[in-house]
């Protein structure tokens, strides 16, 4: 199948689509900018800066979002209102990358180094309490995560291994196997979201698509883009039966590409799950 343009390119490196009732729609990231957009009921995208860096967002259980920043956590007010959480590190070469809730409201981001040298970066945990543990250490690319719709198994990208991760026990990120191996001409694994009947579909990074995979490992689904940096996805809409493509403009030449840093959807048959909230 493929995807249809529903945005301009309002983002040099857009990232991190999520859909709330709560935000009354679709908020993503132009993450090198360190901004949060969001798509008005008339098409229109507003945008907001919350600092250096905006990795990744999740809607708060009280309304409002959490938001992982360059080098830490920050929770906004539903009205708009932003604290920031106590920096993690002080190494000005590493920085958030992406995230989700997991089905305790526990807010789980990961982070990467600028020059993506391996084992720069770090899984962290953000509970509902404000406290912060690191759950996986020495990863490269952290990046997309998410949980089967029981919870018990978590999927995870380091974009770096060009494959797709799954922890049996979803909660503590134990029990690590793979999942699902993507070849490096086809592109690498960058965000992803799991759907309604326990698919895991897959952003691929240069390799211009969205892939679909079943339970069981096997692909079984392919959304085609017209560009090449694909960068993350999720559900969304009134039934949740639309998938919501984010692009980036990075390592893109000038003049090619004119699309890419839009949001792209289509409707793939299949329903996804509630955006999970952080519960602090």
């Amino acid at each position: 199948m493929k995807a249809e343009q529903l945005t301009g390119p309002e983002a040099f490196h857009a990232e991190g689509p999520v859909w709330a009732e709560s935000w009354g729609g679709l908020r993503w990231v132009d993450m090198l900018a360190g901004d949060v957009l969001s798509l008005g009921g008339d098409g229109a995208v507003h945008r907001s800066h919350v600092g250096d860096v905006a990795a990744a967002l999740r809607p708060r259980a009280g309304g409002g979002a959490v938001i992982a920043l360059e080098r830490g956590f920050a929770l906004e007010a539903p009205d708009g209102e932003l604290t920031r959480l106590p920096t993690l590190w002080d190494d000005p070469g590493v920085r958030f990358n992406d995230g989700g809730c997991d089905p305790e409201g526990r807010f789980v981001c990961g982070s990467m180094a600028y020059d993506a040298r391996p084992g720069g970066g770090t899984l962290y945990r953000l509970d509902p309490d404000g406290g912060v543990e690191v759950v996986l250490e020495e990863v490269t690319i952290s990046n997309g995560i998410d949980w089967s719709p029981d919870g018990r198994t978590a999927y995870y990208n380091d974009t770096a291994t060009g494959a797709v991760s799954a922890f049996d026990d979803g909660r503590r990120l134990a029990g690590r196997r793979s999942f699902a191996a993507i070849a490096g001409d086809d592109g690498a694994p960058d965000g992803l979201t799991v759907d309604a009947e326990g698919g895991v579909w897959v952003a691929l990074y240069g390799g211009g698509a969205v892939r679909r995979y079943a339970p069981s490992g096997a692909l079984d689904a392919v959304v085609e883009l017209p560009l090449t940096n694909v960068t993350a996805c999720t559900f969304g809409g009134a039934g949740l039966d639309r998938l919501f493509i984010t692009t980036s403009r990075e390592n893109v030449p000038d003049g090619e590409q004119p699309a890419a840093g839009s949001v792209f959807t289509c409707a793939p048959g299949v329903r996804g799950l509630a955006a999970r909230a952080f519960a602090g």
